[in-house]
């Protein structure tokens, strides 16, 4: 009923067709969570937005730890929703969980069911006082298990004085209060949850950086990579055209002609900074590119962009690629 078994999981994630965790949850790669650590929130949320995921980021936390360049949240999401107290229902769900082999409170015995590169995601529906999934002890058990994951909580913490000492960990969150957590029911463990305005999924890679945080579908993740890294290569490349007087910024944002193509493919080559993305092949992209300039109105009719309505319930159908 609310914690969700493999099976309920598998069910909840048709699209994914790799492999699988024990409790059901994709198995987005370890390689592909390495690619996506060393990208930003804005290179990875719009191949999603353009596929009609437009509810997959959330901007308004707060995070427990400074970042810097690398310095990203990225693993596979176990989801946690809860609701204010009600007896009855504080009842059924304890009972349910005891039947799963939760033992201890809620929070606790979801964190002891973590494994490395999990990422908790936590709707705590804005809960403030006694609303605190997370304290020095909890993060302490946190660490252990993930390794290099966290949280992101739609609620509060406390303790942050002592999370902060706690290398490698970051958490998202609300707000901060000194209070246990208490009056609250977990309603659903490993099922849908919203943070904010965005929804997350059970295995979905929760990506976060200093802007917030953005839930990619697990589907999609090495595309998603895939794409990211060329936009990151173009800026790199774009920033040092702007910084060398080469180009103008309106070039650089624009669609581009065959010789800033052919001056980026051999920087690919040669420079530094590309040295770790010879696995990219951009041929179809400048074949693309091209296309949109000889064919605009056609372009703009192929491109998949954000939905006017809601769409079809059919399984979600891959389109152009257009941020």
């Amino acid at each position: 009923m609310f914690f969700r078994s493999r099976e309920e999981v598998i069910a909840l994630t048709p699209l994914w067709q790799g492999k699988r965790m024990a409790d059901g949850r994709p198995e987005v790669p370890v390689t592909v969570l390495n690619r996506l650590r060393k990208l930003t929130l804005e290179e990875v949320w719009g191949l999603p937005f353009s596929q009609g995921y437009e509810f997959q980021s959330e901007t308004h936390l707060q995070h427990t730890h400074a970042m810097g360049n690398e310095d990203r949240l990225v693993g596979r999401a176990v989801t946690c929703t809860c609701m204010p107290l009600r007896p009855d229902l504080h009842y059924v769900a304890t009972s349910e969980a005891r039947e799963q082999g939760f033992k201890g409170g809620y929070n606790k015995s979801a964190v002891d069911r973590l494994v490395e590169d999990d990422v908790m995601v936590v709707d705590m529906f804005d809960k403030g006082a006694y609303g605190t999934f997370f304290g020095g002890n909890l993060s302490t058990q946190l660490k252990k298990k993930t390794v290099r994951g966290g949280a992101v909580v739609w609620g509060a913490i406390r303790d942050l004085d002592q999370i902060r000492k706690i290398d490698g960990i970051q958490i998202y969150y609300r707000n901060v209060h000194p209070t246990p957590i208490r009056d609250y029911v977990m309603t659903d463990h490993n099922g849908p949850c919203r943070i904010g305005e965005a929804v997350c999924l059970p295995g979905d890679i929760v990506f976060g950086s200093n802007e917030g945080v953005t839930f990619i579908p697990s589907y999609l993740a090495e595309k998603v990579a895939d794409r990211a890294e060329k936009r990151h290569l173009r800026d790199d490349f774009g920033f040092e055209c702007l910084r060398e007087g080469r180009y103008s910024a309106t070039q650089i944002d624009n669609l581009w002609s065959d010789e800033m193509w052919d001056e980026f493919l051999q920087w690919l080559k040669t420079s530094s900074k590309a040295a770790d993305y010879q696995h990219l092949d951009f041929t179809e992209d400048v074949k693309w590119m091209k296309f949109m300039r000889d064919h605009p109105e056609e372009a703009r009719r192929q491109m998949k962009g954000p939905r006017t309505k809601n769409p079809d319930a059919i399984r979600p159908e891959e389109g152009h690629y257009t941020i």
